[in-house]
């Protein structure tokens, strides 16, 4: 299925993880795809090879989300490149869990810069190089409106914003016919939170399905709404989590 054919997509964060299942799986439905990594050049490297051999056009762009000028520039960059955008995938995130009376202010600041601030700042870069019907799609969490586990509690509130930035944001560029979701993961098997890790076994416990998500479970939901399928749905969040917030 190439639903995506000759669309144009930036996936922010995307070296490893949620987001390189992302942006290959939009490559595979027919999409150019521009990634953004921070440190991880060669997985990066890695991904773009991958998403060329399907054929589709793919760069790679180094770019610390924490930085607001590096995120400006990486989606002027991504545009130049591909010649427009027409999908931007907020997906770049930080998680750092502790007690908020532990907590350093440096690690407060980078939650907040990264996972609220450059979404922000991204796809208020993004409005002048999308094209009508495009979509910004952001990746938030179950812990969004439902906080089930401690030490998590600065996270949650930076994926809690990304509820009204959504709303707000959909309702000023509904008349561009641009959409603009969330689509919120559960505990997925990535490098940043195993299925085989410490909290494995008790976070199986409170997942309905009983079973971690797999990258490719996000991938096909961030699809799903930067196609055909997702034209009439706006300001609202998709959740897959495996039924942990039932």
């Amino acid at each position: 299925m190439e639903d995506l054919k000759g669309k144009r997509a930036l996936v922010t964060g995307a070296a490893r993880g949620i987001g390189a299942g992302i942006a290959m799986t939009l490559a595979e439905r027919g999409a150019d795809v521009i990634i953004t990594y921070e440190r991880a050049v060669d997985r990066a490297a890695e991904l773009v090879d991958a998403i060329r051999t399907k054929g589709r056009r793919a760069y790679a762009i180094q770019a610390d989300s924490a930085d607001a000028a590096a995120v400006k520039q990486s989606v002027d960059e991504a545009s130049a490149q591909l010649g427009g955008l027409d999908i931007l995938v907020n997906n770049a995130g930080v998680l750092f869990s502790n007690p908020l009376e532990k907590m350093d202010i440096d690690v407060i600041d980078k939650i907040i810069a990264v996972n609220i601030r450059s979404v922000v700042l991204a796809s208020k870069a993004a409005l002048s190089h999308l094209s009508e019907g495009g979509r910004i799609i952001s990746i938030g969490s179950c812990l969004a409106e439902r906080v089930a586990i401690p030490e998590v509690i600065v996270y949650s509130m930076s994926k809690s914003a990304l509820l009204s930035f959504t709303r707000g944001l959909a309702r000023e560029l509904g008349p561009r016919n641009i959409t603009v979701n969330l689509v919120h993961p559960g505990p997925t098997d990535t490098d940043m939170n195993p299925a085989d890790g410490p909290t494995a076994d008790f976070l199986r416990s409170q997942i309905a399905l009983g079973r971690f998500g797999q990258v490719e479970d996000v991938a096909a939901a961030v699809a799903f709404l930067a196609g055909p399928g997702g034209r009439h749905i706006t300001g609202t969040g998709l959740v897959v989590d495996g039924g942990i917030n039932a």
